[in-house]
């Protein structure tokens, strides 16, 4: 495997892993209003409060791994996303400002708007985000050469909307896990009706996507890329088969790994169908990259930061497992 497939593979691990983590804290948020009283808004903060902010150091970590490695694509998707990757960081900045205020304040309400407003816009932003760069990104000797709002389309709005059911379905399925009485009876029903909007969403993304770009049905058929492709749909409808069932046994582990699972045949089969363009519909993965020299050397740098990012938030969930009480206090 070369250098530029070594960056590809830990650039999209640092995306899944953001996805995933950040995912489900945001899914918590933007559930957050869908409670009884204040008690059980502080469980819902306090199955979050120990790791959100440690979720967040894959956004830093993904950056500067983007940067170093696939210098062209940091530099084309930032002018043309400008505008909703912007929208996405105030989301963050705004949210983690309303969890901070929210613990020192007496008079809560305002701030759980705040927090569930800026879990909202976070949410939306990504989803926008992803749909632009499936929609295409016009460039000109590796220079973005659209329009300011290239990236509002239908196709960016409808992944916008899927990605706040796909981010409430492990947001709901995480506090199964963290949660009891009340609260995780209502998790339960929030998974279920969760996933029937996935599933929904996942039927149109299918459809909806070669009628957006046909590119992507020559690349699905292409050999030997046919023979990849349809095992990440398979291994999806798998995963929510089972998240189904189980949630219906109202167990308490298997539908997050489920719905974690989910996730995962979905981002990877999206980069089985781009592979091995960087940015649509022209810019591959070998236009996009750093010089070998460069390559080599940060590669250095994640062999000795990642492991110990990985270990620490490792034993940050290790040392936080378990249960949380309704009306328990969070730091």
């Amino acid at each position: 495997m070369d250098l530029i497939h070594v960056w590809l593979c830990l650039v999209g691990l640092v995306v899944i892993l953001y996805v995933i983590l950040d995912g489900f804290s945001l899914g918590v948020g933007l559930l957050f209003l869908f409670t009884q009283n204040e008690d059980e808004r502080d469980a819902l903060m306090n199955s979050i409060a120990p790791v959100w902010d440690a979720n967040q150091t894959w956004i830093v970590f993904g950056g500067g791994a983007l940067f170093a490695s696939f210098p062209l694509i940091y530099t084309v998707l930032f002018s043309a996303l400008y505008i909703p990757l912007l929208t996405f960081l105030f989301g963050l900045i705004f949210r983690g400002v309303a969890f901070e205020f929210r613990a020192a304040s007496g008079r809560k309400s305002a701030w759980n708007i705040a927090f569930f407003g800026g879990s909202l816009i976070a949410t939306v932003s990504q989803g926008i985000v992803l749909g632009a760069y499936l929609s295409g990104i016009q460039t000109d000797h590796s220079l973005f050469s659209g329009g300011t709002f290239d990236w509002l389309n239908g196709f960016s709005v409808m992944t916008g909307i899927a990605l706040v059911a796909g981010y409430c379905l492990l947001g709901s399925t995480y506090l199964i896990l963290k949660t009891t009485g009340d609260v995780q009876q209502r998790a339960f029903r929030q998974a279920f009706w969760s996933a029937v909007a996935v599933a929904l969403f996942m039927v149109v993304v299918s459809i909806w996507t070669p009628v957006h770009d046909p590119s992507f049905v020559t690349r699905w058929m292409s050999e030997p890329r046919v023979y990849v492709v349809w095992v990440f749909p398979v291994m999806g409808l798998i995963a929510m088969t089972i998240l189904f069932i189980h949630l219906k046994k109202q167990s308490e582990t298997i539908p997050f790994i489920s719905s974690l699972f989910v996730f995962l045949s979905a981002y990877a089969g999206l980069q089985a169908a781009i592979y091995p363009y960087a940015i649509l519909p022209s810019v591959t993965l070998y236009d996009a990259a750093a010089q070998t020299e460069t390559l080599k050397f940060t590669l250095w740098g994640v062999f000795i930061v990642l492991p110990v990012v990985l270990a620490y938030i490792i034993h940050g969930y290790w040392v936080f497992r378990g249960k949380v009480a309704a009306g328990s206090l969070y730091h």
